[in-house]
């Protein structure tokens, strides 16, 4: 039987390999573009065969998306974790603005240069947007299933579906909009003040339509 401390040790080398591989591929596709840079470029960057990486990203695409991996469920563990009595909504309200002022990333109100130029990269490659499509989808499954357990509705219930999926879309348009506001010039602290008010705006607009499920 394995030991333990063996075990986790090749648990954190496979990490390692998976985060040089990760790093390598984005480096390569910020100097040359996504769609120049060939997996076997990758690889040999890496320092591992192609078999090797393909264990690790079964596509091309997910050489740059698993960082949304993290994210996929982010918005379905907010649901579940929120305070006793805290509607949905405000929690993911609450969760959404305190990342604006944490200046997250996953906002898009972030002026750090390798984020903007991860932007770029990935808002300018259409196989990625089309890949990354398939995270919200995920994200949208899983917050209607916490939706469920919030609200007591049973599976075959098609409101928190269709609510999950206001909530995620909302939320991807207005990181989309800090993200292009500061693409074009401005900074994170110029754009704040107008994506907390964009923010308020949004979630009122859910609230007035979801404020009897999950408001």
């Amino acid at each position: 039987m394995p030991d333990v401390s063996e075990q986790g040790l090749r648990e954190r080398k496979k990490q390692r390999t998976h985060r040089a591989i990760s790093d390598a591929a984005i480096r390569l596709f910020l100097e040359s573009g996504f769609d120049k840079v060939s997996v076997a470029e990758i690889a040999a960057a890496a320092e591992v065969s192609k078999p090797t990486l393909f264990k690790y990203f079964p596509t091309k695409e997910d050489l740059v998306l698993h960082r949304f991996a993290d994210h996929s469920e982010e918005a379905a563990t907010v649901v579940r974790e929120r305070p006793a009595r805290q509607p949905p909504l405000g929690a993911l309200r609450g969760h959404f603005v305190a990342g604006l002022r944490a200046r997250d990333p996953i906002t898009g109100l972030s002026d750090d240069p390798e984020v903007l130029a991860f932007s770029r990269l990935l808002y300018g490659t259409p196989s990625l947007v089309a890949r990354l499509s398939q995270f919200t989808d995920r994200s949208t499954l899983a917050l209607a299933d916490a939706l469920r357990e919030a609200t007591g509705t049973g599976p075959e219930d098609l409101t928190a579906l269709l609510a999950a999926g206001q909530i995620i879309t909302v939320q991807r348009l207005l990181a989309l909009e800090n993200y292009r506001r500061i693409a074009s010039g401005q900074s994170s602290d110029e754009r704040y003040p107008a994506a907390i008010a964009d923010a308020n705006r949004a979630f009122a607009l859910l609230r007035s339509g979801l404020g009897s499920f999950c408001g």
